[in-house]
């Protein structure tokens, strides 16, 4: 029985990448993974495949644990593993209090990192493994400093983990789109709706998630979707960072206030 396990899968790009990869013939089954068991219940009847509903906070050691010994107990055989849970927090460096900081890293690190490595070992020949990047690895971003160097640290891990699973033939794809049209916006505190907002252009998670899912099929190890995206990633390639930060800051003080900027 081939298992896939989605992380994040309450909203969003994790609930997008559990319905496509409900529709994959070698798929049996879903692990639901998050923190709202409505959402997740509410998920589970739009799929056409058992799934076991795992309600748990992924920032919390207990919880990591409990799905550790899950995997010990159930001893299953997973085909696709998908970490998308993840947040991030716009706002200056006094303004984002420690806590959030370190819960970002967390989420967005730890657990992104205890999921790889724990369920690597129930992972056979053709698995795939799908990780949440960003954009925002592309350069340093100041008022997303923290989020842009979680993702940074993803991108980076993942492709030498993809480079050391060859010989088993399993992949490892991060995921780096840019604004996707998803929760993320009011968790991070940024004004979407505003009409001098930076965040655009926007795009469709479902568009995100379907090149995604086929580029890990096809073994890529970096998936980008649209061309305003991959514009940004070949500028960040020749531009100096400094030239790059001096630009955004532009922009993203346009969303602070006063006091958050002094």
């Amino acid at each position: 029985m081939s298992v896939a396990i989605i992380t994040g899968a309450s909203s969003g790009l994790g609930m997008d990448f559990a319905k496509a990869i409900a529709k994959k013939p070698e798929v049996d089954s879903l692990w639901l993974i998050a923190r709202r068991t409505e959402r997740l219940e509410a998920l589970q009847k739009e799929l056409q495949k058992p799934c076991k509903i795992l309600p748990l906070d992924l920032s919390k050691a207990a919880s990591l644990e409990e799905y550790q010994k899950l995997l010990q107990s159930e001893n299953p055989e997973v085909s696709y593993l998908v970490n998308a849970a993840g947040f991030g927090k716009f706002g200056s460096y006094h303004s984002v209090p420690v806590e959030t900081a370190f819960n970002m890293i967390d989420l967005n690190v730890k657990a992104l990192v205890f999921f790889s490595q724990n369920t690597l070992p129930f992972m056979k020949e053709n698995g795939r493994i799908i990780q949440m990047g960003s954009a925002s690895t592309y350069n340093p971003l100041p008022y997303l400093n923290v989020y842009a160097a979680t993702k940074s640290f993803v991108k980076v891990y993942s492709r030498a983990l993809h480079r050391e699973l060859k010989p088993r033939k399993i992949t490892v794809t991060t995921v780096c789109p840019g604004w996707v049209q998803t929760e993320f916006f009011s968790r991070a505190d940024i004004d979407t709706n505003s009409k001098k907002s930076f965040a655009k252009p926007m795009v469709s998670s479902v568009d995100v998630v379907k090149k995604a899912v086929r580029d890990a099929d096809r073994g890529k190890d970096i998936s980008m979707y649209g061309l305003f995206n991959k514009t940004h990633h070949f500028l960040a390639k020749i531009l100096p960072h400094r030239l790059i930060m001096r630009l955004w800051m532009g922009m993203a003080k346009k969303e602070l206030s006063d006091d958050e900027l002094n």
